[in-house]
């Protein structure tokens, strides 16, 4: 007769979860401050190639980009691990997004409020798909600071969709919006549960 099971040492269930918004908002930032494994970037560096198709006016210091994607790896808690893919934020490697959203549970975009117009769209791209987003607030130094429903407003999002600030340098942060995210996640499920929808 075998033993019961021990949940404390049952498989994690593991979750992918797509980081997102405009070219230099802080993807990469977010998932390197989080991930508890070294994390997978693909960085090159900006080049004269790129002038005039990035614009860098806003993030002067920038000197790489993503050409295709970042990738982490978080434990939530025992029972829960995070795989975090980050997309590039150049238009020119959207062709790549279909490929890393592909599956995922839910989505966090990105907003820098010096720029709120580049995170468009990433919002329309999720709400298209259907896939459950958080908005993250990322306060750069020296940004105009907003009321988080302010920036909503400017997105033009529901109130369905939770906002947060979340300083993508800070891991207690980063934590705490992914924490957000997922429970919208399971928010949403059990809705659609709860009106006999089958599960996706």
């Amino acid at each position: 007769m075998s033993a019961p099971s021990d949940v404390s040492t049952a498989a994690p269930v593991v979750v992918k979860i797509v980081i997102s918004g405009g070219f230099g908002v802080g993807k990469t930032t977010f998932v390197s401050a989080i991930s508890e494994i070294e994390p997978l970037l693909t960085e090159a560096d900006l080049t004269e190639v790129s002038i005039g198709v990035d614009d860098t006016r806003a993030v002067g210091g920038k000197t790489t980009t993503t050409v295709a994607l970042d990738f982490g790896r978080i434990h939530l808690d025992a029972s829960l691990m995070l795989y975090l893919f980050g997309t590039p934020g150049q238009d020119r490697f959207s062709f790549l997004w279909d490929d890393l959203v592909d599956g995922a549970l839910g989505a966090v975009v990105l907003v820098d409020t010096r720029r709120i117009q580049d995170s468009y769209p990433a919002v329309d791209y999720f709400e298209d798909l259907g896939v459950p987003f958080l908005l993250a607030v990322n306060p750069f130094d020296g940004a105009p600071r907003f009321a988080l429903a302010e920036v909503r407003d400017a997105l033009g999002v529901g109130p369905e969709v939770p906002i947060a600030e979340c300083d993508a340098r800070a891991r207690g942060s980063v934590k705490d919006a992914l924490v957000l995210l997922m429970e919208q996640v399971l928010r949403r499920r059990m809705r659609a549960l709860a009106a006999g929808a089958p599960r996706e």
